[in-house]
């Protein structure tokens, strides 16, 4: 190499929005839990006993059969747009849900999380006001704030966000771009919002002409009744609709979709353009190949009967072993999660590496505040662990409690 060619000091200057970028403190923690023997509630990662690979074996040998018409175009560039099949599919689904949607408006992206990053770059200018639930969505906050937005944080209880609150908070300063809502078994805490709540935000946003942008990966992890119809089904121009495979299917397929009004579609379609031309043409065939006989309609119960034992088990053992701490938790009716707040006093972040040293890890909730977290909250999966490992696990973390407290 020419010693010329190197690098040098102060030669690669950062753009402002790379300085706004964080790491992502879930992940951070992660490489922790990687030691030997660690009973990891950290992780918001599907249960891999869920993973049906006998039938994407098979759809991948359909896929890729001699013959097979949709062989050498699974492994050619693709449209942007996705592929018909799937999404004929998800406007199907959300049409059993009551909501209107054609499949020119769906758009199918590389994991729900590039919606997100999609959705920044088309709505956020820098400095301009977003609104999002007290807690919100860590991997949210992470794809908004390298376009440079100011957050408010919107009042927050077990029901979601306040409808007062979102009144209060509309009335200082500017009208917001949007508001970032997950209305079932939200990440972190495992709250949903009834049919009033979002009735009452719906006629809200529809009177301000606030944008709603609702993200709903966790919503056919419901255990004893399908949650409330989406918001999008209340107000088809004023919503974008964010969805995943990645809970019913398999994460690593990196397959979810976007549903976005036919007056905003055209710009997401060009954001998703420039950034990766395609989502992954042979994983759309394969997943389409899996679904057409109806296998989800199979598969996913046999995902809501084991979570739902799993979330038994830990609200079971937390009830057992908390009991007299001063401990609260949330009671999920589905999904993956369960939020957890100390007495007062008590800091999640410092207690992890106690916990550790016990023998489990969970996710302090600081990083899911937009503005002003409470250090008191940690969150907890409960759906990678067995039952026996969910009772010694809570067994662990409420020693390490008992002795912050004492």
């Amino acid at each position: 190499m020419n010693p010329n060619d190197r690098p040098q000091p102060g030669l690669w200057h950062l753009a402002e929005r790379a300085q706004a970028m964080n790491p992502s403190a879930i992940r951070e923690i992660l490489k922790v839990t990687e030691r030997p023997g660690i009973l990891n509630f950290a992780g918001g990662l599907p249960s891999p006993e869920t993973f049906p690979v006998a039938a994407m074996r098979e759809a991948c040998a359909a896929v890729l059969a001699e013959g097979s018409p949709v062989a050498k175009p699974s492994l050619q560039y693709a449209s942007s747009e996705g592929l018909p099949e799937l999404r004929q599919w998800v406007a199907a689904e959300l049409g059993k849900q009551g909501a209107r949607v054609s499949p020119e408006q769906v758009l199918i992206t590389t994991g729900s999380q590039q919606g997100l990053d999609l959705v920044a770059k088309v709505l956020i200018d820098a400095g301009s006001r977003v609104l999002v639930e007290t807690p919100t969505y860590l991997g949210a906050l992470q794809a908004f704030t390298p376009m440079q937005p100011r957050f408010a944080s919107v009042p927050s209880d077990e029901g979601g966000v306040s409808v007062q609150g979102l009144r209060d908070v509309l009335q200082k300063g500017e009208r917001p771009r949007f508001v970032y809502l997950l209305p079932n078994f939200q990440n972190p805490t495992g709250r949903t919002q009834d049919a009033a709540r979002r009735e009452a935000i719906v006629a809200l946003c529809r009177e301000q002409g606030l944008p709603i942008v609702e993200d709903n990966p966790y919503g056919e992890l419901w255990f004893d009744a399908p949650p409330p119809a989406p918001l999008l089904a209340r107000w088809p121009e004023g919503v974008i609709y964010l969805g995943s495979f990645s809970k019913i299917l398999a994460p690593g397929l990196r397959l979810g979709y976007v549903v976005a009004p036919p007056a905003l579609y055209p710009k997401l379609l060009q954001a998703k353009q420039a950034a990766d031309l395609h989502t992954p043409g042979f994983n759309q065939r394969v997943v389409a190949e899996v679904i057409k006989d109806g296998f989800l309609d199979r598969h996913v119960p046999t995902i809501r009967a084991r979570y739902h034992a799993q979330r038994d088990a830990m609200l079971a053992a937390l009830a057992r072993h908390m009991a007299g701490l001063g401990v609260q938790w949330t009671q999920p009716v589905g999904g993956m999660f369960v939020w957890v707040t100390l007495p007062a006093g008590l800091n999640a972040q410092a207690l992890l590496p106690a916990a550790v040293d016990a023998g489990m890890a969970f996710v302090p909730g600081a990083p899911f505040y937009a503005e002003q977290p409470d250090a008191r909250t940690l969150r907890l999966s409960f759906v990678t662990a067995t039952p026996e490992q969910i009772e010694r696990g809570m067994a662990m973390l409420a020693g390490v409690v008992r002795q912050a407290v004492s």
